[in-house]
This record gives C-alpha cells, sequence and structure tokens, in this order.
C-alpha cells in the first residue's frame, strides 16, 4: 500500500470540512466539491463500511449497492488495516445511537495518526 503522507493543502480541506456547521452546509459544500459520481462513490464506500461492520457477505453488499466486489474488497481492506478511520466513526455513531459507553468504543482505538 502506498504510504499516506498529509500535506497542508490536504490538511486545508479537512480543516474546511471540519467547519461546516450543519447537513444542509455539508451538502452544499460537497455538491460544489465533488461531482455527482464522486458523492455516489464515497455514499457506497460508507455504506460498504456499515455493512462489513455488521458482518454481511461481500457478494450480498456489491449486489444490494450495485457495485463491484472489487470496490467491496478495496473498502474491506482500509477497513481492516487502514488508519482506524471507518472504526472511529462506526464506533462514534453506534455510542451516540445507544447512548452509552461500551468497552469496544474508545475513541481513536487504532486510530494512526500522522505529524
Amino acid at each position: 500500500m502506498k504510504q499516506y503522507k498529509p500535506d497542508e493543502k490536504t490538511d486545508d480541506l479537512l480543516e474546511t470540512i471540519l467547519s461546516l456547521k450543519n447537513l444542509n452546509e455539508a451538502r452544499a459544500f460537497f455538491r460544489d466539491l465533488c461531482t455527482l459520481k464522486e458523492i455516489k462513490d464515497l455514499t457506497d464506500r460508507w455504506e460498504i463500511a456499515k455493512l462489513i461492520e455488521q458482518g454481511a457477505p461481500y457478494r450480498d453488499i456489491a449486489k444490494k449497492l450495485g457495485t463491484s466486489t472489487t470496490t467491496v474488497s478495496r473498502v474491506a481492506l482500509w477497513f481492516n488495516n487502514g488508519m482506524g478511520g471507518y472504526r472511529l466513526m462506526l464506533d462514534r455513531l453506534n455510542l451516540d445511537k445507544n447512548n452509552e459507553h461500551h468497552a469496544s468504543s474508545s475513541f481513536g482505538k487504532g486510530l494512526r495518526v500522522y505529524n
């Protein structure tokens, strides 16, 4: 896998995303920033990650979302061996949903941080 090295331009974009205040601002910004296909691809990747967490078979995920099994496998690779971002957000959303702390939901667990 190619090594991820954040740079100032990437950090600027991510800081901009962090400054969005609500869903309407996020919709407007991402629609201007991305093509419709890019938004769909990002949306599909997030849905794939959620289904992988639920233990759904890759072929079922691909069929349900109309994606290739290659795309599902790629998301699974990053889900299992990436920087921990999928896990961080899934745990955070599950914690918010349940409104309780459970042992496997320590924020940042497994998250790889680069300085």
